[in-house]
């Protein structure tokens, strides 16, 4: 199970922002994540600067997915023995873990669930005082759940 909401955020090597921000661990060969990269693409560009991919592979492959999928946010690799996966708890991809201000964790989206993954946008929009936007609604194709 990924760290609990309210639970102190660890530093992950690599993700340099400042203020409240979403951080998805993935795996570049992991189907789910493939299959939610549109949802999360819409998530990052909802929220410029706030959402940074944790990849547990080698950072030439984190850019060919990034290129191969139209990611526009950032990947930072999490090379084994997987520190930072392990310190959030991380067993399945993708997973969404928000971190607000006070680098408390706010809220986490596990594997693919369309609910958690608008809850969390909705929670971020709060955060910093935008608009919430619907990451994933049923008419765009995707399940309504699929475990990662």
């Amino acid at each position: 199970m990924a760290i609990e909401v309210g639970a102190a955020s660890e530093p992950v090597v690599g993700v340099d922002v400042s203020g409240p921000h979403v951080m998805v661990f993935y795996k570049a060969t992991c189907g789910v994540t493939k299959m939610a990269t549109p949802a999360i693409e819409r998530l990052a560009r909802a929220y410029p600067g706030r959402v940074v991919g944790v990849g547990q592979d080698p950072q030439p492959d984190l850019d060919a997915f990034a290129a191969e999928h139209g990611l526009t946010f950032p990947q930072v690799p999490d090379p084994p023995p997987y520190a930072a996966s392990d310190a959030y708890g991380i067993v399945s991809a993708p997973t969404a873990v928000l971190v607000d201000a006070g680098a408390t964790v706010a809220d986490v989206a596990e594997s693919w669930d369309r609910e958690a993954w608008n809850r969390l946008s909705r929670a971020l929009a709060a955060l910093v005082g935008a608009e919430a936007v619907t990451v994933s609604e049923p008419e765009d194709g995707l399940p309504e759940f699929k475990p990662g």
